[in-house]
This record gives C-alpha cells, sequence and structure tokens, in this order.
C-alpha cells in the first residue's frame, strides 16, 4: 500500500445493479408538506479498537449457538467493535450552495466479523428547527472488508440559510437475524431491536452548512502562545516566555493522548498495517512512536498499550512469563524517561490503556509505575506488579485514587460499559477523583493515512454529556488511537493542553494540568478555544451568587473564522439532558440555586469542532467574596493516634463556607477521604513498614479550593512482620495467628502435612497472598473460611501460587492453608507473602 493511503475499501452505490446491494438500500424524500415531523428519540455512540484473531469456539448444534461460535464477542471477548462513521461536507460547493446539495459518506466495518454480517445504517437531515428533511436506509451485508455506502442529497431550491443536522444510526445484527420486514425502514427497525452482543448502536451527528456561511459573534480574544511544535530552541523560549498583556497565562500544547505500539497491538508498518496487530508483532516500538510524533509535530505524544496484551496474547497465555511481562511494561516507562531526556520537544508519555471492549470498557491511566493486570499464568503468577479485577470499574478507581493514578475514557459507549453498581457510567466519587478527562472524538483506530486527511471519524460528545449529567468532572480529548505507524499524522485533530506559562513541560506539569482539567479537544491543530466564567478559566470549580457571566476565545493561525458558537448548560448528578444555553460568544445567566456545568463548543466554516473543558459552578443564595465566587481555601491540621495495629487518622478543618470533603495522605499517597466531621478513619498499620512517615489531610470546599495541613510524623512499629510457622498447627482450631505479619515463613514436614494461618478481614477488605518454595517441590495454596468451606485456591503445578479475595459487607475470619501435593522438605521452606491491595 502507498504512503499515506487509507486502506482499501468497496465503494457501494446504492442505485447500482447489484444483486446485493440496490434492492437494499433506499433514499427516502420527504414532501414539504411533512417538514413538521419530528424524528425520534436516537440512541448513543461507542467505540474502541480490534483484536487479534483467536482460535474460534467449537460449534454447537442450533443457528443460535452457531452464531455465537463464529462471533467477534466471542472470538475477540476483549477487543472487539463495529466501527461507523459519517463523513459530512459541511459546505456545499458553488451554485450547490443555494440548494444544499451534497453526498454524505459513511464508512462501516467489523474486523473479525463472519462473512454475511449485517450491517445497517440510518442517515436524518434535519432543518435548523428540527424538522426532517430527508431519511436514507440501508442494509448491507460484511464481507471481510470495510464498506462505503454514498448518500447523495439533491438539494431543495428555496431552503433557507442555516446549520443542518445529519443524524447518523447504524446498528450491526448476526446473519441468522437477518430482517425479514418488507420496507428499509421497517428492516432497520428490526435490527435495531434484535441482540447486539453487548455493541449499542452507533449515532453520530454532524452540521451542515446550507445557503449563505454563517459567523459566529465572538469577543476579542488574544491568542495563547503555542508550544510552536518546540523543537527548536526559540521554539521553546516562546513557549516559556510570560504571557502576552490581556492573555490567559498559559501556553497551549498539543496533544495525542491514545496511541498504541508493539508492545501491545499497535505499531504496524504503514503499507501492511488495515487492522490490530497479532500481540507484540508490530514493527514499532514505543521509542519509535515518540520519534515519529516529534517529527509530526505533537507536543505530547501518549502510547497506552493494552494491559492484558503484556503476555504476549489478547487472550491469556498460559505458558508466558510473568517477569518478562512487568519487564516490558518497566522498559516501556524507560524508553518514555530517556527519550524526554534527550528530546525537550516532545513530552513522551508512557501508559496503558486498562480494560476491555466486551462487557467493560477502554480507559487510559496515565501516570502508572506499576502495571495493573487480572491474567495469571499457569503457575498463578501475575502478569502485572497490582491485581485488578476484570471489568471491576469501582475497585480500579479506588486503587487509581489510593495510589494518586488519573485517567481518560476512551471512545466511551452510552450503554454497557463503565459500570458501577450496575450502571453504566456509573458515578462514585473514587470516580470522579480519578478520571480527568473523555474523549469527545478519535479516528479510526486502523487508519493508515499520513497526511492529516482521514475521514474516519467518531463523536463521543453524546456520551461525553452523560458523564458529566452522572457527575463526572472531565475534561473533553480528542485523540487518534492510533494502530498502525502514523502517530499523530492520521488527522489534525489535537487535545489542547494548558501549562502554566514561565513552567516547561514535563510529566509533573502535564499531570497537574490534567488534573486541573485545563484542557480543549479540537479537530484543528492551528485552533485554541478559551472558555471562562467570571473570570473562572475552564477546569475550575467555584462558588457564585448572583450573574454569571460567560466568555468563548477563539483562534486560528491558518485563517479560519467561527461559524457557529454555543454554550451549554447541565446539572450534574441530575442524570438529564444537556441543552444550549446561547448562541454567542458571550452570554449573562443567574443559575437557580445548586450546582451546574458548561461549556463552549465552536464550529469552524470548514466544519472542524472544538469544545472546552466545562467550568462547574455552585450557585449560592448568599455572598461570597470576589463577585460572587470563593476563592477563599480550606484550612486543616492533622494528628495521628497509634503506631501498630489498627491507628487512627485524624484532621480538624474549617471554611468560610463549607468543607466538602477531606483527604488523608500518607507518604504523598491519597490512603482515605472523610465527607463528614468529625473527620478521622481508621487505618491498617500493616500496609506501612515499620519506621517514620508523614500525614497529610487536605480539606475541599465546594467551589474546588483546598488547603492542606502541615505534615504530621508519626512512627510505624508493627511487631515483627515475619511470622514463623509453629507447630502443631494443621487445623483452623491450632492455626498460627497472623495480626501485622506480613511474611509468613514454613515448611512442610511430610507428604500428609497442612499448615493454617489465622487472621481476621475488616468489611470491604481484599487480601492478596503469594508464596514461594523451591522448584523442586509443588504445595498448593487455600483460602478457607472453616475446614471444609473453601473460599478460593490456586492449585498450579508447581509451588508458585497466588490468590486474591474481596470479604464481603462483614467482618469475618479467614484461614489461609498450605498444602503439600508432592514432595516436602524440612530445610527447604515456603514463604507467603500478604497485601492487602
Amino acid at each position: 500500500m502507498r504512503d499515506g493511503a487509507v486502506p482499501a475499501r468497496r465503494r457501494l452505490d446504492p442505485f447500482a445493479a447489484h444483486p446485493d446491494v440496490s434492492a437494499m438500500h433506499r433514499t427516502t424524500f420527504i414532501p414539504r408538506w411533512a417538514l413538521a415531523c419530528t424524528a425520534a428519540l436516537l440512541l448513543s455512540a461507542c467505540g474502541g479498537g480490534n483484536n487479534a484473531p483467536a482460535p474460534e469456539a467449537t460449534p454447537s448444534e442450533g443457528p443460535s449457538n452457531k452464531t455465537q461460535a463464529t462471533h467477534p464477542s466471542v472470538k475477540y471477548p476483549d477487543h472487539h467493535e463495529f466501527e461507523a462513521s459519517l463523513n459530512v461536507p459541511f459546505a456545499a460547493p458553488g451554485a450547490a450552495a443555494r440548494t444544499g446539495a451534497r453526498s454524505f459518506t459513511i464508512d462501516l466495518d467489523y474486523v473479525g466479523a463472519p462473512k454475511g454480517q449485517l450491517m445497517a445504517y440510518r442517515l436524518e437531515l434535519f432543518t435548523p428547527k428540527g424538522q426532517l428533511l430527508q431519511r436514507s436506509s440501508g442494509v448491507l451485508r460484511y464481507e471481510g472488508q470495510p464498506v462505503v455506502a454514498t448518500v447523495p442529497f439533491a438539494g431543495r431550491p428555496g431552503l433557507p440559510s442555516g446549520v443542518y443536522e445529519a443524524r447518523l444510526l447504524a446498528v450491526t445484527a448476526d446473519p441468522d437475524q437477518a430482517a425479514k420486514a418488507g420496507t428499509l425502514d421497517q428492516q432497520f427497525d428490526e435490527l435495531l431491536a434484535a441482540e447486539h452482543h453487548g455493541h449499542p448502536p452507533i449515532e453520530q451527528r454532524w452540521p451542515f452548512v446550507v445557503g449563505e456561511m454563517p459567523r459566529a459573534k465572538l469577543p476579542a480574544f488574544r491568542a495563547l502562545p503555542v508550544a510552536a511544535q518546540a523543537n527548536s530552541e526559540e521554539g521553546r523560549k516562546h513557549a516559556l516566555s510570560a504571557p502576552a498583556t490581556g492573555s490567559w497565562p498559559y501556553t497551549v500544547y498539543y496533544a495525542n493522548l491514545h496511541s498504541q505500539t508493539n508492545d501491545s497491538d499497535g505499531g504496524g508498518a504503514i503499507g501492511n498495517c488495515t487492522s490490530s496487530q497479532p500481540a507484540q508483532t508490530g514493527e514499532f516500538g514505543p521509542a519509535d512512536a515518540f520519534a515519529y510524533g516529534k517529527a509530526a509535530g505533537l507536543d505530547v505524544l501518549m502510547t497506552s498499550e493494552h494491559n492484558h496484551y503484556f503476555d504476549g496474547s489478547s487472550s491469556t497465555n498460559a505458558s508466558g512469563s510473568a517477569a518478562a511481562a512487568k519487564a516490558r511494561y518497566q522498559n516501556g516507562l524507560r524508553a518514555a524517561s530517556d527519550f524526554n531526556a534527550a528530546n525537550p520537544g516532545l513530552l513522551a508519555v508512557y501508559g496503558m490503556e486498562w480494560g476491555v471492549i466486551s462487557n467493560g470498557g477502554h480507559m487510559n491511566i496515565y501516570n502508572s509505575p506499576e502495571l495493573l493486570a487480572w491474567e495469571s499464568n499457569s503457575a498463578g503468577e501475575l502478569f502485572g506488579d497490582r491485581f485488578t479485577a476484570k471489568s471491576d470499574y469501582a475497585a480500579l478507581y479506588a486503587t487509581m485514587r489510593a495510589n494518586g493514578y488519573i485517567g481518560q475514557f476512551n471512545h466511551p459507549e452510552s450503554s454497557g460499559q463503565f459500570l458501577v453498581g450496575g450502571t453504566a457510567l456509573g458515578y462514585s466519587a473514587d470516580g470522579d477523583e480519578v478520571m480527568v478527562a473523555a474523549e469527545i472524538l478519535n479516528t479510526s483506530a486502523f487508519s493508515s493515512n499520513t497526511t492529516e486527511s482521514e475521514t474516519g471519524r467518531s463523536s463521543y460528545e453524546s456520551t461525553f454529556k452523560k458523564l458529566l449529567e452522572r457527575g463526572f468532572h472531565v475534561a473533553p480529548v480528542s485523540n487518534q488511537d492510533n494502530h498502525c505507524a502514523n502517530w499523530g499524522k492520521a488527522y489534525t485533530n489535537r487535545t489542547g493542553v494548558l501549562i502554566p506559562a514561565g513552567t516547561a513541560i514535563s510529566q509533573a506539569s502535564f499531570i497537574e494540568a490534567m488534573k486541573a482539567r485545563r484542557v480543549f479537544a479540537s479537530m484543528d491543530k492551528h485552533s485554541q478555544l478559551i472558555f471562562s466564567a467570571n473570570g473562572k478559566l475552564m477546569g475550575q470549580r467555584f462558588d457564585n451568587s448572583g450573574v454569571l457571566n460567560f466568555n468563548v476565545g477563539f483562534a486560528n493561525s491558518a485563517g479560519r473564522s467561527a461559524a457557529t458558537v454555543e454554550i451549554l448548560e447541565g446539572v450534574p448528578g441530575r442524570n438529564g439532558t444537556v441543552t444550549t444555553l446561547a448562541s454567542s460568544g458571550t452570554a449573562s445567566t443567574t443559575p437557580a440555586v445548586g450546582p451546574h456545568f458548561y461549556y463552549a463548543k465552536v464550529t469552524q466554516d470548514d466544519g472542524k469542532v472544538l469544545w472546552s473543558a466545562p467550568v462547574w459552578v455552585n450557585q449560592t443564595s448568599g455572598g461570597g467574596g470576589g463577585g460572587g465566587a470563593d476563592t477563599t481555601p480550606p484550612t486543616a491540621t492533622a494528628s495521628v493516634s497509634g503506631n501498630q495495629g489498627s491507628i487512627t487518622l485524624a484532621a480538624t478543618a474549617s471554611d468560610n463556607i463549607g468543607v466538602t470533603r477531606l483527604e488523608f495522605s500518607i507518604d504523598g499517597v491519597l490512603k482515605a477521604t472523610d465527607t463528614s466531621a468529625p473527620y478521622s478513619t481508621a487505618f491498617d498499620s500493616r500496609t506501612l513498614a515499620n519506621g517514620s512517615h508523614t500525614l497529610v489531610a487536605r480539606a475541599f470546599d465546594a467551589a474546588g479550593n483546598s488547603g492542606a495541613s502541615s505534615a504530621v510524623a508519626f512512627t510505624i512499629s508493627n511487631p515483627s512482620s515475619t511470622l514463623a510457622e509453629t507447630e502443631s498447627n494443621g487445623n483452623v482450631d491450632i492455626a498460627n495467628v497472623i495480626t501485622t505479619q506480613t511474611t509468613i515463613t514454613g515448611t512442610m514436614g511430610n507428604t500428609t502435612d497442612k499448615d493454617f494461618f489465622k487472621l481476621t478481614l475488616a468489611p470491604n477488605q481484599k487480601l492478596r497472598v503469594d508464596m514461594t518454595c523451591p522448584a523442586s517441590l509443588d504445595y498448593d495454596l487455600y483460602l478457607m473460611a472453616s475446614s471444609t468451606n473453601t473460599l478460593t485456591s490456586s492449585e498450579s503445578a508447581t509451588c508458585t501460587e497466588s490468590l486474591s479475595y474481596t470479604n464481603g459487607s462483614s467482618a469475618r475470619t479467614v484461614y489461609i492453608r498450605v498444602q503439600s501435593y508432592s514432595g516436602s522438605s524440612t530445610t527447604q521452606g515456603y514463604r507467603l507473602t500478604l497485601s492487602y491491595p
């Protein structure tokens, strides 16, 4: 394939004489008298990537089982996706502008789907007042290659000038679910109601102009300095210079925060890359990606490797090396660090894309120094540094928060993903704290385009709105999800990250900016969008009393102008609908008492769109300094009681309006949160090493202000961290008691020996036990509720065992049992390591 060429596609003319296509596609023109009709409520978007081929399941009898045996959700349980995107010419050329005539292009693909898989779409065009102008439907069969359908709109004389909307709804269905209804609209409705194997319909909405190009009214705005793709000393000096008078004191860095290399399923060479690479077979690795991204003009590039690929397989590699998997992740972190030391023109970020598409959801973790995993080899060794249960997002958020990690939702689907408490996009306080961003747009994951002209693009704004309404404080990001070796070159889209002027770009300043949500998403690398309310910059949270005054700042260095601007509003935690507050660059409103969020959206005169991070406002009925904005941080003091066992972390806090939560951090790592006074929490000292530590309490108010206490030094003096097994301990009644010990040593006197160890788990506490012993022996590991009730076990063919368990809502006593399967030794012992992740 030529450099820069897109993968070959089968182009379908809906009116061509083709026996499999022409009869399954029709455009329905709506008469003028019917323009008042409104469209049915559409479903929401989805996204993701694809997986390397895995062996098919063995077929069973019956058509349904046969379908399941070949369906991608079975063949690719961790990484499959139906893709649909809509390419909308924003303005019609020449004389066609008066009638609106143009053609719309629909791209459909489903890598790994069986031939005959049905793919159906409905394209609807709406007037500026929301009236249905045209409906087009198509039902196609997948034959192993991407499909492109072209839908013409002949235009209408006399259509009023304005911004219209094209809406695509696309579904996929198994071959044995062929629609039986007569018309194409009926067939589409039937397939829409069919089972989609957890992959919901895809919705895309894009604007287009009929008639005269609109011009948005925007206030004067002095563009922020950009990093100037700071590959030169002059560019770096510019990026670090003082802000221009009258502008915000920040520099814009353009980032691509989602891509893969050959550490997982990316790095495919241009010319033969059309899909996901089999695990770790791509030609190019992280160092290659960073060098390419720098040459492509990026200021920040993140390579985000699928966490479950580090064993060298898209499934579970039973014979894989756990040590090699962990080492590969560390090598990736080192590659980023080495590149940054030698190349100040680009910040290289290495992290992971955690999770699976089917019954899960992909998310990037930006700053984890350890590999999080849920798979183990046949020896019971975890393919990672820390166990995180597959698809348990509540637990993952808690782990991330406890360790200071932050992340972004990748190509989020509005249903079936990121479940917490059984709710899709489920909110939790931990999730709200750690998830700082959500993709609002990305390009086709398997694009091999190197001219920044990829037409396969997906918008996730409908899901972004749902996340905000759930209560998440997320900023929008626009990335490329590169799996081919074209990092940053598939399209012109970027994520704009604001770093304080005079501060060098670094891992620390980047993470600080993401935590502050100082971010905008753009389809144009030459544009910037800065949104504020009462002088508060996008990303901020503040209290307000009285009027809110909004300001939208837009700039483009390549001569583009803004066609439309919107200020949108919603209510966090309401789970309702985001609405448009204003269609101008400035606006004022006095919100109802309570929480609100607002963000800006600008559409350029070429159809490219920008989205700002929101501001979050708590409207109060009372006063507050600074024009109603609360800028006073809380104060806090901290204390520690005890030095072993269960110790108490406590704090006092005060604020001019009110404290909303208090966080306890030990040695710089968040350990607990309390949302009501008196602020205190019981903490297990066994999770800390003996010696000196420091506690800091940080208080927050509703405006997002925070104040930290002075560091309080304290000492942990746990009894010996090692417990030596003492005989006799052959049953639960005489088990050795574990208190604060985290290491246990023992021996097996003979092949019938059993050793029991007793400990108590707190409500919801997690326990992990790892066992090692000489390779010539084979011992097994069990966790018991009683002498006859096994909670979980590890029984590999070696003496290396590992098990994990999460306790229920009540404290309980459990027993660790070590038992010989073959061999014994009174001189060569075993070692148990206990941790509480």
